[in-house]
This record gives structure tokens, C-alpha cells and sequence, in this order.
């Protein structure tokens, strides 16, 4: 790095906006890669990666007032917040096109029929996106493929709380009237489904925000 890249590095820990505007400029293609690398085929066919950049920025600007960096390197900051943009315009975009689909199916089905891969595979996208770290020796398909076998080992009961958690993006207490627990249950058993898969996934596990 640069003493001047060093020097904007500063200035954006520091709280100044208009340097957080200069780094991320300076950072916009290694951003645009990281959206890339990240955004499903299903989601990149409804949203461009340049405004989801354009919502980092938004978030990023707004954020910096209140952000504590110390030893943390501003550019990772920007990538978790683009990963949880990425999350929010999965459920945007094809959580509610499944969730339309789901109705459709229902609809058709004997009363009380579920499907027991509805919603797996925007559980499978949200969870590739926020649980496995992206490396060139692990593409995505592969990062999918490992994350769908590993999902595979929980419990049916596990998998549609995160599924009804982080594709529906519900609250507890609706999944917890869902699948028939107390509110504090539901708040374990995604705890522990999730603790459960970052250790299946080991060393390619990316810890997820609870």
C-alpha cells in the first residue's frame, strides 16, 4: 500500500465521508468482483451489479459516523456490507418469487402437503453467500455443492428454521408458531444449526451474524 493509499485508508477511519468516497472509487472494481463472485445466476438476472455497489455506498456513507474500525481494513467492512445487500435483494427478488410459487403449489396440494425441498434452494444461495469464504481453489458450485450436503445432515426441523429465518427473513416468534415452539427454542435451534454447519464446513466456514 501506497503512503497516500495509507493516508485515505486513515482519513476513512477516521469518520471523513469524503475520503469514503475516494477509497471506495479506488476499490470499485475489487468490489464489483466480490458482488460478482457472490450474486447466484438466479439473482443476477434480476439486479445489476452496479446498484447493488450503488447500495453499499448508501449503506457504507450512512454507516461510517458509528463504525469502529481500530485494526479492521475498511475494504472488508465494505464486503460485509455488500454481502448483507446481496441477502436483502435475495429475499427481495427471489424470496418473494418463491415464497408466490409456494402459494401456487399449496394451492394445489392436499391440505397440510409440504414439499420438502421448497425453499432449499434459496436457503442453499443465502447461506453460500454468508457461511463459506469465497477462494480460487473453492468456486462457488463448489462451495454450493459441499454447503448442500452438509445442509443435508440437520434435521428436517433445523433446515425450515433457516430456511423460514434467512430466505422468508421472518422473525422467531412467527417460526416459532410455524413449527410449533416457544419463542427461546427457536432462538437455540438456529444458534445451533448454525454453529453446526460452520463446524461441518470447517476451515471454508465464513462466521455468519446471528
Amino acid at each position: 500500500m501506497s503512503d497516500s493509499d495509507a493516508q485515505l485508508v486513515e482519513r476513512v477511519k477516521q469518520g471523513d465521508t469524503d475520503a469514503l468516497g475516494e477509497f471506495i472509487e479506488l476499490r470499485r472494481m475489487q468490489l464489483l468482483a466480490f458482488i460478482n463472485r457472490n450474486v447466484s445466476s438466479a439473482l443476477a438476472s434480476k439486479v445489476e451489479p452496479n446498484d447493488l455497489l450503488q447500495e453499499v455506498t448508501i449503506h457504507a456513507l450512512r454507516g461510517l459516523p458509528d463504525m469502529e474500525f481500530k485494526d479492521r481494513d475498511p475494504f472488508n467492512w465494505l464486503c460485509q456490507i455488500a454481502e448483507r445487500r446481496i441477502i436483502d435483494a435475495h429475499r427481495k427478488y427471489i424470496g418473494a418469487q418463491k415464497r408466490s410459487a409456494n402459494k401456487e403449489v399449496s394451492g394445489n396440494s392436499p391440505v397440510g402437503g409440504t414439499s420438502s425441498t421448497t425453499g432449499q434452494g434459496g436457503l442453499i444461495d443465502m447461506l453460500v453467500v454468508t457461511m463459506t469464504t469465497p477462494s480460487q481453489a473453492f468456486s462457488r458450485d463448489q462451495r454450493e455443492f459441499k454447503l448442500q450436503e452438509v445442509l443435508a445432515t440437520l434435521p428436517a426441523e433445523s433446515q425450515e428454521a433457516l430456511r423460514l429465518r434467512y430466505v422468508e427473513g421472518l422473525p422467531t416468534k412467527e417460526i416459532a408458531q410455524k413449527i410449533g415452539k416457544t419463542d427461546g427454542s427457536v432462538r437455540v435451534l438456529l444458534s445451533r444449526s448454525l454453529n453446526k454447519l460452520q463446524d461441518l464446513l470447517g476451515p471454508d466456514a465464513n462466521p455468519m451474524g446471528r
